[in-house]
């Protein structure tokens, strides 16, 4: 395991922890709930902050890559962890490969300083390592080209543009699963983060302080109603 300041840039199985991006046309998601907010522990300094993730990385990094070689030994199990230090970039962490297959788990500083204790940043790290563990990357990628072939033929069957049916198809087919693996994301996750000593319920606790996507058609992220039960319930059985 290597953490690198800063990082590269690449194709990613990004924006899946925080979600604030909206549909053409569609209703601004839902803000929390202001009992919610005013339950949330406060924001911590920089110093505390970097802290509290470099402590995290120390002790989750290697229950990943035990929990990797057991449930996918053919996979790259060592990952590379790695920051975005641009301020311009909003809360975000995500999971995707360098050129040699290594796996990389990504995070921008301004998720690291919204983080409020060391349980939030052991579940996303827990979160974005059980996609690679998963394959999620690779299954996006296949249903993307199926759905841009599909909508290449449905779009030349009926005389419209096949680049545009391309795209479309593309995009549809890259979100067909795209609820379901953060779900499974989650669950794994929480597993992850649990078998290295932290508080995963409590590290879920941070879906109350961000937009709710709902259950938007083609949204890429289920309700986070339904992932903080998912947290709970696989928490319950560990």
């Amino acid at each position: 395991m290597r953490l690198l300041l800063p990082i590269l840039a690449a194709a990613t199985l990004g924006a899946c922890t925080v979600d604030t991006a909206e549909t053409p046309n569609s209703k601004p998601a839902p803000k929390p709930a202001a009992a919610a907010k005013k339950s949330q522990p406060p924001k911590l300094s920089s110093r505390a902050a970097v802290a509290n993730f470099k402590a995290v990385v120390r002790q989750v990094e290697p229950v990943a890559e035990r929990e990797c070689r057991k449930r996918a030994p053919d996979l790259n199990c060592d990952f590379k962890v790695v920051v975005d230090e641009r301020t311009n970039q909003p809360p975000n962490a995500f999971q995707t490969l360098d050129k040699t297959g290594r796996p990389i788990l990504g995070f921008t500083i301004a998720l690291i300083a919204d983080a409020r204790n060391r349980d939030e940043i052991a579940f996303v790290m827990g979160h974005e390592a059980a996609h690679h563990i998963e394959r999620h990357l690779a299954e996006q990628q296949q249903s993307a080209i199926g759905g841009a072939i599909i909508g290449g033929i449905i779009a030349a069957s009926v005389g419209f543009d096949v680049d545009t049916g391309q795209q479309l198809g593309g995009s549809v087919g890259a979100r067909a699963y795209s609820k379901k693996n953060e779900l499974e994301a989650d669950a794994l996750g929480t597993v992850i983060a649990k078998r290295a000593g932290f508080d995963p319920v409590r590290g879920a606790e941070f879906f109350n302080r961000i937009p709710d996507p709902g259950d938007r058609f083609l949204g890429s992220h289920p309700p986070n109603a339904s992932r903080i039960e998912t947290v709970r319930k696989v928490n319950s059985k560990l």
